[in-house]
């Protein structure tokens, strides 16, 4: 008798505003292909790349139009095994009926059976990912997206709709960093299957991280589940960059960094699927100059945010925050800043604002000064000098570390 099964979320990119607000990591040019940003994509198709977690022989997706401004249509909607560039393995396409999505809207797609993946494959999919295609058969609107996905998805030339049906890669000359519409991916797993969603800004989004080698913490981490033998856990990344969690004040309009994580909980944490666990690394955004929010009311968001998991069943693990001291990133690296880290850090290690938490501080910022540490300073997509904020690949391990010791210590699972 087969197992009972269930839907668990495999992957994320939280929608966080209409293109092009946000911040990037090694966009290209998108002019062409999107010559009006208030009219987005004009009849053509676009190939996004997404990277399950977890592989199942069934998906289902969430398509999000919530910042829209009109009806979204998606017609020719393909689903199939991504073969590298923009082509998909012609002979995995599966078919999806056409969606109709209101302004403001959010729907799943019906479940997609993927026929050619067998039981026995299963064990070999890891690290492999889908591609989603569609054309937009008139001009989207404003296109809800994620922003700094560090993987690379495809476009076609505006007035181009017969690209999505092309398994091949010729006809997406266009290629983007971010995510456009799809806002989650859901598996179809054994009961004893479960989702871990990471939760917070930058430093889980994964800046100075490597471009599409899937290097965030989140990532290793789910490789390192994976060596050890545990096959129950999907890691799942909710971060975007630039996200506060008590902020920005509405009356600044379309931030950079979506809506504050204690707007956003439920669309992003709370309305996936099969989740288990949260662990939060957030802050350091509050305390910049684009926050100067007091340790207090940072705190008191949190504590609410976490109230609101808690009364649903989830284990929340939050963490300190890692020092920008320094920093030359606009906004950061103040010594008010850092003070008003160390104080949030404080209130962490008290151990009364989550179930437990990871000394995230402890493994990056250096004791003698009081900044990040010179090994996890420095840019793996530019190869440029860091910015004393965000950490780089040998960092974003270390904070998986941290993460997975703290999990496994106390996991009932």
């Amino acid at each position: 008798m087969a197992s009972p099964c269930h839907w668990v979320s495999c992957w994320a990119a939280s929608a966080q505003g209409a293109y092009p607000t946000g911040s990037v990591i090694a966009q290209p040019d998108l002019t062409t292909a999107i010559p009006d940003p208030l009219l987005g994509l004009q009849n053509q198709s676009l190939r996004m790349v997404i990277r399950p977690a977890v592989w199942s022989q069934r998906f289902r997706l969430r398509i999000s139009h919530a910042f829209g401004d009109r009806p979204l249509a998606l017609r020719g909607i393909r689903l199939a095994l991504h073969a590298g560039g923009g082509a998909c393995w012609p002979d995995t396409r599966v078919a999806l009926p056409d969606m109709d999505i209101g302004a403001g809207q959010t729907l799943w797609t019906p479940a997609v059976d993927l026929p050619w993946l067998s039981d026995h494959a299963l064990a070999w999919m890891d690290g492999r990912a889908l591609a989603f295609s569609a054309f937009l058969p008139e001009a989207s609107g404003p296109i809800t997206w994620h922003a700094k996905s560090m993987a690379t998805s495809y476009v076609s030339q505006p007035g181009d709709p017969l690209a999505a049906a092309d398994a091949s890669e010729t006809r997406f000359p266009h290629t983007t960093t971010s995510t456009f519409f799809i806002d989650a991916l859901d598996a179809w797993l054994p009961e004893s299957v479960h989702a871990v969603v990471a939760f917070g800004d930058s430093l889980t989004d994964g800046t100075a991280t490597t471009l599409n080698g899937h290097d965030r913490w989140t990532d290793v981490m789910q490789r390192r589940v994976w060596a050890a033998g545990h096959r129950q856990m999907a890691v799942v990344n909710a971060g975007i960059g630039g996200n506060q969690v008590a902020g920005p004040s509405p009356s600044l309009g379309p931030w950079r960094g979506g809506p504050a994580a204690a707007e956003r909980i439920n669309r992003d944490v709370l309305s996936l699927s099969g989740v288990q666990t949260v662990m939060w690394l957030q802050g350091i955004n509050d305390f910049s100059d684009n926050g100067q929010a007091e340790v207090a009311t940072v705190v008191q968001a949190m504590r609410d945010a976490v109230a609101q998991m808690q009364a649903k069943g989830l284990r929340v693990i939050g963490a300190t925050v890692p020092s920008a001291l320094g920093s030359t990133r606009p906004g950061h690296g103040g010594a008010e800043q850092d003070a008003r880290r160390r104080a949030f850090n404080q209130q962490v290690r008290q151990g009364t604002l989550f179930d437990d938490y990871a000394d995230v501080d402890a493994a990056l910022t250096d004791d003698k000064t009081g900044r990040l540490r010179s090994q996890f300073n420095g840019d793996s997509t530019l190869g440029e000098a860091g910015d004393g904020l965000h950490p780089n690949r040998a960092g974003h391990a270390a904070i998986a570390r941290r993460f997975e010791g703290v999990y496994f210590r106390n996991a009932s699972s």
